[in-house]
């Protein structure tokens, strides 16, 4: 967009802001107050600024305040799960206008459905996808698609309903959702931790000085990736601690271990931590089983990171009954570290995308020029 640079760097602020003064627009664009004037004017005529009333300031003098016009336009945030897909359109302030959630077979259908709610004047003008494979982009952010053929069906399905021109960004949806724990959940207050989520598959998220760790590859947290076993007599395998940790083998060693006396065994992990809550042995028995591999896994991560905290999420970890469990196991292994559950639970993820694809929007608008501090 054709803008000058004061008027991009004000956009900037009066995103981050919601609504704004002059004044306010100056301190947080580090701009003279002819120049924000100057710099409104031109976002009020391209309507990317709108005045939305007055404000009285210690002195009793009136403001103008500003707020994000309509051509500002919106993003849409995209959970692309392994069972249900989640989606978000949100304006550039970050207020949300829409959601919807859907399987993820229909991933195409719900993102429909969202860009159909949107105002018809706002344009779309970013996506942010979280997958659960690492990715993979060429270097203008272009032909970007998931790495492995996992998602890659499901993706292209869902990316032929999207605008043609917008820009669409990959991201991995444990760091996404690491992302949303450090600024809305658990991890509030903290500038480094680690999201260990646990569910179909495993996945870590890095948070090192309030920055999500991505890696050199993008594959920064595959801790599905750790040799495992590791054993004299023991070949490692390929995604093999995945293959130990997911809910299907939680389920598989609780049916292996389950009294042939006692009543039928659960057959989802939302079953079984029920009847574990109820203080049915067995089923604690496997609770307690599980809470100690992931306080393996856990001491492996604390051994390298020394992060403080570990939030644990994902469909099976973010289960309360967990952290006792693990806490002892990391305990007995490792060094003092914080361990809770995730604040967010299954929307941490979209949360997190949302935070991204409003970050990629005003970029798009701006052309990437920040206030100055």
């Amino acid at each position: 967009m054709d803008l000058s640079e004061s008027a991009r760097a004000v956009f900037a602020v009066l995103a981050g802001a919601g609504t704004a003064t002059r004044p306010q627009l100056a301190a947080g664009a580090g701009l003279s107050k002819p120049t924000v004037s100057a710099a409104v004017a031109e976002l009020e005529a391209a309507d990317l600024a709108a005045h939305s009333g007055t404000a009285s300031g210690a002195t009793g003098r009136s403001a103008a305040v500003y707020r994000l016009g309509p051509a500002a336009g919106a993003v849409l945030a995209v959970d692309l799960g392994p069972a249900r897909t989640q989606v978000r359109g949100c304006a550039l302030d970050g207020t949300l206008l829409t959601e919807c959630a859907g399987s993820r077979e229909d991933a195409a259908g719900t993102v429909r459905k969202v860009l159909d709610a949107l105002p018809a004047d706002a344009p779309l003008r970013a996506v942010v996808v979280a997958v659960g494979d690492v990715t993979t982009r060429d270097r203008d952010g272009s032909g970007m698609r998931p790495a492995t053929a996992k998602a890659g069906p499901v993706f292209d399905a869902m990316a032929v309903a999207l605008p043609p021109g917008v820009p669409v960004h990959l991201e991995n949806n444990v760091n996404c959702a690491a992302l949303a724990e450090l600024h809305e959940g658990a991890a509030r207050g903290r500038r480094t931790f680690g999201y260990l989520r646990i569910g179909v598959g495993i996945g870590l998220g890095i948070v090192v000085g309030g920055q999500v760790l991505r890696g050199a590859n993008g594959a920064a947290g595959e801790v599905a990736r750790l040799p495992y076993p590791w054993d004299e007599g023991r070949e490692p395998r390929h995604e093999a601690l995945e293959d130990r940790m997911g809910v299907r083998s939680l389920l598989r060693r609780t049916a292996e271990a389950w009294p042939d006396d006692d009543e039928p065994c659960p057959e989802t992990a939302e079953q079984l931590f029920a009847l574990a809550g109820t203080g049915h042995r067995a089923a604690g028995a496997a609770v307690a089983g599980h809470a100690a591999d992931i306080g393996r896994l856990a001491a492996a991560v604390a051994a390298v990171l020394d992060p403080g905290l570990i939030v644990l999420g994902g469909a099976v970890g973010a289960n309360p009954q967990l952290v006792p469990g693990v806490r002892a196991e990391l305990g007995r292994l490792s060094w003092p570290t914080d361990v809770v559950s995730s604040a967010l639970g299954d929307s941490g993820t979209v949360v997190g995308a949302t935070r991204l694809a409003v970050a990629r929007g005003i970029q798009t608008v701006t052309g990437a020029v920040q206030a100055k501090h």
